[in-house]
């Protein structure tokens, strides 16, 4: 099967699979979802969801956020770990909102990119979630499934899995696909322990379970 048509098979069958599959970070407005992606490197997003409702309880607004002093910021996120950075990432975030994007959040790559604490995974959730553009997140559940199920080889830099991603993935299915591979990961193709692979839908074309079917008829003994 050729890595086209077995990104559309796989696409397909996650689709069937996991129909409702959407961002696991809570938001209602576009800036608290840039300050939630920014809290969850390194943290769970059930953890985010909790220490944000505290943060944007106190700080209700992008000008009261960025109007805090980076020391509230932090003791409220601690939880979250790596404080300090992020803090600071979120200041200088809603800082630079307001003074040079009239208090919005930027709809187009490389303003996302010119915002602290912003990198390639959080503008493409941001482009896809929010407003609705064809988006690839390559976080360790995407880079981690597209390596083992086969659809890429070997590509561990988020950047050229991203590139390589755009080659197969139509456009109207990226950001969709990218969420449920986040499901599939903590579902069935896990990280921390052996994959499911007896009740994964791709079972039968995943290039991870089908190499291990070929190695294990190998080294059975042959008949004499």
């Amino acid at each position: 099967m050729e890595t086209k048509e077995l990104a559309l098979e796989v696409i397909k069958r996650l689709k069937t699979q996991y129909p409702d599959s959407d961002c696991t970070l809570d938001y209602d407005e576009a800036w608290k979802l840039l300050v939630s992606v920014r809290l969850a490197a390194q943290c769970t997003d059930a953890r985010v969801n909790i220490v944000v409702v505290d943060l944007f309880a106190k700080f209700p607004g992008i000008k009261e956020l960025a109007a805090a002093p980076v020391g509230q910021i932090e003791e409220i996120i601690r939880p979250c770990g790596l404080g300090k950075s992020k803090a600071r990432d979120i200041s200088a975030c809603m800082k630079m909102l307001c003074d040079e994007f009239n208090g919005c959040v930027p709809d187009n790559m490389k303003d996302l990119l010119r915002l602290p604490g912003v990198g390639r995974k959080s503008a493409n959730l941001i482009m896809g979630d929010v407003f609705g553009q064809p988006a690839i997140v390559t976080d360790t559940h995407c880079i981690r499934l597209c390596n083992r199920i086969g659809l890429i080889d070997q590509i561990k830099d988020p950047k050229k899995v991203e590139m390589a991603l755009w080659k197969i993935i139509p456009p109207e299915e990226s950001n969709s696909f990218c969420h449920r591979l986040v499901d599939h990961g903590r579902a069935v193709c896990t990280a921390r322990t052996a994959p499911y692979c007896d009740k994964c839908v791709l079972n039968d074309i995943c290039a991870h379970n089908v190499a291990g079917r070929t190695v294990r008829c190998e080294q059975q003994p042959h008949n004499i």
